[in-house]
């Protein structure tokens, strides 16, 4: 079991793919891990010798932040923006999005299920 980082990698696949679970680390960040490591991103986790794991294990915890750390600094920054009360301090706030994208149609992720709103009824004759 190939555990880094509190993580516990998928043994069947493929070490470029494997690294992806730990929070922060996309394919070309495992992909330059990998290769400073000096193991290829084809051998399966589970075929990892105990040298390869501890060497990627070292060069993450020397050189990226990853997980609960990263996690941590995300939150902060988003708590930051609100409590500065910057235009997209708001929109985290109000949970609409922020980078300019249209929300008259469309933004159902970042707002939820639609809510639908009752016309007024006309007054009959």
């Amino acid at each position: 079991m190939a555990r880094i980082t509190g993580v516990d990698l998928p043994k069947n696949k493929r070490g470029e793919i494997g690294l992806t679970y730990i929070f922060g680390i996309g394919r070309s960040t495992a992909r330059k891990i990998l290769d400073e490591a000096g193991v290829s991103y084809d051998i399966k986790v589970n075929d990892w010798s105990d040298d390869d794991l501890t060497s990627i294990r070292r060069i993450i915890n020397e050189n990226f932040k990853v997980e609960g750390d990263l996690r941590t600094e995300v939150s902060m920054n988003i708590k930051r923006l609100q409590d500065i009360a910057c235009y997209r301090g708001l929109r985290h706030r109000k949970g609409l999005p922020l980078r300019g994208q249209r929300t008259k149609t469309n933004a159902r992720t970042r707002k939820g299920k639609k809510k639908t709103v009752a016309n007024k009824k006309k007054a009959t004759k």
